[in-house]
């Protein structure tokens, strides 16, 4: 059998150890080209813009 502890952590100690564990917000920017939010430094999935350029070729689907 493993071996258990002899005495129970405080609350302030495990409290501490979890101080890292929280979830960071996504650091979202305008796009330059459409204003939609998306990650930074990545193409804008709305539009495919980034750096002020086009990278990729966004289809638009017509309704008709």
């Amino acid at each position: 059998m493993p071996p258990h502890p002899k005495r129970k952590h405080s609350k302030g100690r495990r409290d501490r150890r979890r101080a890292h564990d929280a979830l960071t917000p996504q650091n979202l920017v305008a796009c330059t080209n459409c204003g939609e939010k998306h990650l930074a430094h990545t193409v804008c999935p709305n539009c495919g813009h980034y750096d002020g350029r086009e990278i990729i070729e966004i289809k638009k689907e017509e309704k008709g």
